[in-house]
C-alpha cells in the first residue's frame, strides 16, 4: 500500500503551530488532490489544508481541537484506494451519528414537507455570513431564511458550506422544523461550540448576558495586552490639509472605476504617503530582537481590516514601495475583499513591517492605535472633515473651507524617540498636503 503523509504546512512568518478545527473528510472517505482535507486555525488566520494526492483517508492523527506543529504528520492518505483498517470504523461512525441528529428526528415529524411553501430567502435579513455559492443554491432551491438559519454549519466559525446545504436538501428539508423542537439537536452541537456562534448564558434574573469570546477575539485580546506590556507606547498627532486629495479623487473616481473595474479609496493614497515617509525615515521600518535592532529592507504595509464577525485582522501589502498608486489600490481592494469573504491565507497577513488603521471609516477624528508586534509603529488616519482653516498666500492669509484630517502615530519609545516619531508623522502630512491635484492616474 502506497501511503502519503499529510504534513501541517508552513503558514507564514512566525507561525509555528495551528489548531485543528474541523476535519472535512473522515477515515475511509475518498479525496482528490488539492481538495480541502481539514480546516485549521493559527494565531493569525483560519485556512484549509488541501490533500497532496488522490486517495483514501486511512488515518487521522490529530483530533479536532488539538494543536499540531508545523511539519507534523496530521493524517495518512492511501493512494491505492484501499479502505481503512476495521478498528477505525466505529470511531468515525460515532462521530457522524453525533454530528447529524436531524435525520433520526425527522422520522418523528412526518409533516416536514411544509417548508417547500416558504418564501424565498432574503439575505438582507441574514444574521450570519453565507458564501455566494450557498446563496445561489438557496435561491435556486427556494429555501426560506428560517430553513437556512436552521442548518448547522460545518465550515470554519460555524459557516454553512455547499455540502451542508445539499445534505439539508437531500434529507427532505426537515431540519428547519425538527431543529427547534427535537431535544437531541442541542446536545449534539456542543462539541463544535467553539467554532460556531458564541454561547450565551443568562443570569438568574435575566438582567445580564454572559457571552464567551470566540477564538479570534481571545487572540486579539492577548495580542493587545502583550503589545502594551512589550512596548512603551507614545502617540504624536498632526492635522493635515487633504483638500487636494479629496478634489482629485472626486474628479477621477468615475473614470478610474470605468477603466479599472473597481473603486479607488483614500487608503492607497495614505499608504503611498507612508511609504514615502518610511524611505525618508527608515528607522521606523524596524523590529527589536533582544538588544538588537532589525532594520527591514522591504516595506510591507499592513492595513487593519474589520471581518464580518466584527473581529479585526491585518492583511499585508508586500513590497508596497514597488507599486504604483493603481497597484496599491488593486492590492487594497483585493485584500479587503478576501477579508470580508473569509478567504485570507496565512501568507496574506505575514511579513508586515508597518501598519495603518483607518479609524475615520467609523467616523472617528483620531485614535491612539496599539502597535502590531513585532513592528515598532502604527498610523491611525481619522475622518476627513470640512473645517475653516487659515490659507497662506503671497498676498496674505485668509480663511477658507478645507478638508482636514488628523494623523495619529503610535510608536515604541524603546527605539523610536519623540523626535523621530514626530518627524515621521509630520513628513507623511507634508506628502498628503503636497499631493498634485492635476496628477494623471
Amino acid at each position: 500500500m502506497a501511503e502519503i503523509e499529510v504534513l501541517l504546512p508552513k503558514m507564514g512568518e512566525s507561525v509555528a503551530e495551528a489548531t485543528i478545527t474541523t476535519w472535512l473528510k473522515a477515515v475511509g472517505d475518498t479525496i482528490e488532490e488539492e481538495e480541502s482535507l481539514v480546516e485549521i486555525a493559527t494565531d493569525k488566520v483560519d485556512s484549509e489544508v488541501p490533500a497532496p494526492a488522490d486517495g483514501v483517508v486511512t488515518q487521522i492523527l490529530v483530533e479536532e481541537g488539538d494543536v499540531a506543529q508545523v511539519g507534523q504528520v496530521i493524517a495518512i492518505i492511501s493512494t491505492d484506494g484501499e479502505a481503512p483498517a476495521a478498528p477505525a470504523a466505529p470511531k468515525q461512525e460515532t462521530s457522524k451519528t453525533e454530528a447529524a441528529p436531524a435525520p433520526a428526528a425527522a422520522n418523528t415529524a412526518p409533516a416536514a414537507s411544509a417548508p417547500a411553501e416558504s418564501a424565498p430567502v432574503n439575505f438582507a435579513n441574514a444574521d450570519r455570513f453565507y458564501s455566494p455559492l450557498v446563496k445561489t443554491i438557496a435561491k435556486e432551491e427556494n429555501l426560506s431564511m428560517d430553513e437556512l438559519n436552521s442548518i448547522e454549519g460545518s465550515g470554519q466559525n460555524g459557516r454553512v458550506t455547499k455540502k451542508d446545504v445539499l445534505n439539508f436538501i437531500s434529507s427532505g428539508r426537515t431540519q428547519a422544523i425538527v431543529a427547534p423542537t427535537a431535544a437531541p439537536a442541542k446536545p449534539a452541537a456542543a462539541p463544535k461550540a467553539s467554532t460556531g456562534p458564541a454561547p450565551k448564558i443568562l443570569s438568574s434574573n435575566d438582567d445580564v448576558e454572559i457571552i464567551e469570546m470566540d477564538r479570534m477575539r481571545k487572540l486579539i485580546a492577548k495580542y493587545m495586552v502583550d503589545s502594551k506590556k512589550t512596548s512603551p507606547h507614545v502617540t504624536s498627532f498632526v492635522e493635515a490639509d487633504v483638500t487636494n486629495i479629496v478634489n482629485w479623487r472626486n474628479k477621477i473616481k468615475k473614470a478610474y472605476e470605468q477603466r479599472e473595474g473597481e473603486k479607488i479609496t483614500f487608503t492607497p493614497i495614505f499608504i503611498e504617503a507612508i511609504v514615502k515617509a518610511i524611505k525618508d525615515f527608515p528607522m521606523i521600518n524596524i523590529s527589536i530582537d533582544g538588544d538588537n535592532i532589525i532594520r527591514k529592507k522591504g516595506i510591507n504595509i499592513g492595513m487593519a481590516t474589520a471581518l464580518p464577525s466584527g473581529n479585526l485582522i491585518v492583511p499585508v501589502i508586500k513590497s508596497a514601495d514597488q507599486l504604483s498608486l493603481t497597484g496599491l489600490s488593486k492590492q487594497v481592494n483585493a485584500l479587503a475583499n478576501k477579508a470580508r469573504n473569509n478567504k485570507l491565507e496565512p501568507d496574506d497577513i505575514a511579513g508586515g513591517t508597518y501598519t495603518i488603521s483607518n479609524v475615520g471609516s467609523f467616523g472617528n477624528v483620531m485614535g491612539t492605535p496599539i502597535i502590531n508586534q513585532p513592528q515598532v509603529a502604527i498610523m491611525a488616519v481619522g475622518a476627513i472633515r470640512k473645517k475653516p482653516a487659515v490659507i497662506e498666500t503671497p498676498q496674505g492669509d485668509l480663511i477658507g473651507i478645507r478638508h482636514m484630517m488628523y494623523l495619529s502615530h503610535s510608536y515604541d519609545h524603546r527605539v523610536v524617540d519623540g523626535a523621530l516619531g514626530g518627524m515621521f508623522v509630520r513628513k507623511m502630512a507634508d506628502y498628503l498636503e503636497s499631493f498634485d491635484p492635476n496628477r494623471e492616474f
